[in-house]
C-alpha cells in the first residue's frame, strides 16, 4: 500500500512539473512586436491578451502595433521592426502579390502561419440596423465603406455582396482612410454597411448606438449565392456564428462566412528557433490568454486549419509536431503552398529584372500577366487573374 502511495505520489509531482518544464522549452527574446488591426478590433485585442500570457509566464514585453491597413500591418515586419503580425486575408493577397502588393514596392510576399482563429463568431458586413436591411440584395443602392490600401476588407466586401448578387457598381461606395475610421463613419451615419467580425469592438459600439446593428445571412443552403461569393472570395466557407453582436448567441445563430481571423504569421525569413518559441508559447499558454478577448479560444490547436491557403512556417510546424496536430496530408499541403512561394518569388525577380515600365497601372498589369504564365507553367492554379 505504501509503495502504491509513493507511486502515485511520484505520479502526481511529474504532473505538477510537466508545466514549468514545457515553459522552460520556450526560449524568447525580452522584447516583441507585433502588429495588429486597429485599436478595439478583435485581432488588437487577442494581440493584448496573449502580451499579457507572455508577460506573466515567460517575462516577455510584448508592443501592440495597431495598423489601419495591410500594407501598414506588413511593413514593419518587411522592415525588421516587428517579428509578427496579427493578419486578416490580406496576409494571402500579399503572398499572391496582387491588389496592393502588386506594385513595384511590394510583389509576392513569402509570409508563413503560425496559428490561426477560428470560433465562434462569423465575418461579415455588419450593416446598421436603421437601413431596414434583412438580406445581402438589400444593400442596392446603400453607402458601403471601403479601406484605402486594406485589399482584405475591400475583397470581403465585395465577395459579401456577391452573394446577394451585387457588386460595387450596385452600391455606393465611401472610403476612408482605416478600419477605425471606417467605423467610426459608422456611428456618425456616413457609411451604411461595413467589413468585421461579429465579435469586434466597433461591432459591439455600433450595436449599442441608436443605430444598431444587423448581420444578413449567408445560408450554405443558397448554392448560387456560395457560388458567386467563392468566385470572389475563394478563402471563405460556410459557418454558423454564435457569439458577437445583434444578439448573436448560441440560442440565437447566423450562418455566416468565416475565414481564420485572425492570422499570426510572419516572414518566412524569421528565425525557426524564435516562430518556434512564440508559436509554443502561444499553444501551451493558451488557458492563460483564450477568455482574454472575444474569439481567442479559437487559437487552440483543435481549431487550426492545416490545408488552407497560407503555408506554416517551418518552426510553427515543429510546434504543432510537438502538440501532435501536424500530419502527413498536412506536410504535403505545406510544401504544395511553400513551392507556389518559390514560383512566385521566381516570376517577381524576373519580372522586375525585366526593365518593366515605371507608370504604376502598366507595371501592375505586366506583373499580373508574368504572374499566371509562371503559375500556368508550373501547373498552379492562378486563382487571381
Amino acid at each position: 500500500m505504501r509503495l502504491t502511495i509513493l507511486a502515485a505520489a511520484i505520479a502526481s509531482l511529474s504532473t505538477v512539473l510537466a508545466t514549468p518544464a514545457a515553459a522552460q522549452d520556450v526560449k524568447l527574446p525580452s522584447s516583441l512586436t507585433m502588429t495588429a488591426y486597429d485599436t478595439g478590433s478583435a485581432g488588437f485585442s487577442m494581440v493584448v491578451a496573449i502580451g499579457k500570457m507572455l508577460k506573466d509566464k515567460y517575462n516577455v514585453d510584448l508592443r501592440a502595433l495597431p495598423a489601419g491597413n495591410d500594407i501598414a500591418r506588413l511593413a514593419p515586419l518587411k522592415a525588421g521592426r516587428a517579428q509578427v503580425s496579427a493578419m486578416g486575408v490580406g496576409g494571402f493577397f500579399a503572398m499572391e502579390g496582387v491588389y496592393e502588393f502588386a506594385s513595384r514596392e511590394w510583389g509576392p510576399q513569402k509570409l508563413q502561419v503560425l496559428l490561426a482563429a477560428t470560433s465562434c463568431p462569423g465575418a461579415a458586413l455588419g450593416v446598421a440596423k436603421d437601413t431596414g436591411v434583412k438580406e445581402y440584395k438589400d444593400l442596392r443602392g446603400k453607402r458601403v465603406g471601403m479601406v484605402i490600401g486594406s485589399p482584405a476588407l475591400n475583397q470581403n466586401a465585395l465577395a459579401l455582396l456577391a452573394f446577394g448578387g451585387l457588386t460595387k457598381d450596385d452600391v455606393t461606395i465611401v472610403q476612408f482612410s482605416s478600419y477605425g475610421a471606417m467605423w467610426r463613419g459608422m456611428l456618425n451615419n456616413e457609411v451604411d454597411a461595413a467589413n468585421t467580425l461579429t465579435v469586434s469592438g466597433q461591432a459591439r459600439e455600433l450595436d449599442a448606438s441608436p443605430r444598431g446593428i444587423v448581420f444578413p445571412p449567408a445560408p450554405a443552403a443558397d448554392k448560387e449565392g456560395w457560388a458567386r461569393l467563392t468566385a470572389v472570395g475563394p478563402y471563405f466557407s460556410p459557418h454558423v456564428a454564435t457569439c458577437g453582436a445583434g444578439g448573436l448567441s448560441a440560442a440565437n445563430p447566423i450562418e455566416l462566412p468565416v475565414y481564420p481571423y485572425p492570422i499570426w504569421m510572419a516572414y518566412a525569413t524569421q528565425p525557426a528557433d524564435l516562430i518556434y518559441g512564440i508559436t509554443k508559447a502561444m499553444i501551451v499558454g493558451h488557458d492563460a490568454y483564450k477568455d482574454g478577448a472575444p474569439g481567442a479560444e479559437g487559437l487552440a490547436v483543435k481549431n487550426q486549419n492545416l490545408a488552407w491557403v497560407l503555408p506554416y512556417h517551418a518552426g510553427a510546424v515543429k510546434a504543432l509536431e510537438e502538440a501532435g496536430a501536424w500530419t502527413p496530408a498536412a506536410q504535403a499541403h505545406n510544401e504544395v503552398l511553400l513551392r507556389r512561394q518559390d514560383v512566385l518569388g521566381a516570376a517577381w525577380t524576373a519580372h522586375t529584372a525585366a526593365n518593366p515600365p515605371a507608370d504604376a497601372t502598366a507595371f501592375a498589369e505586366g506583373w499580373m500577366a508574368a504572374r499566371k504564365a509562371s503559375l500556368v507553367k508550373a501547373g498552379l492554379p492562378v486563382i487571381f487573374d
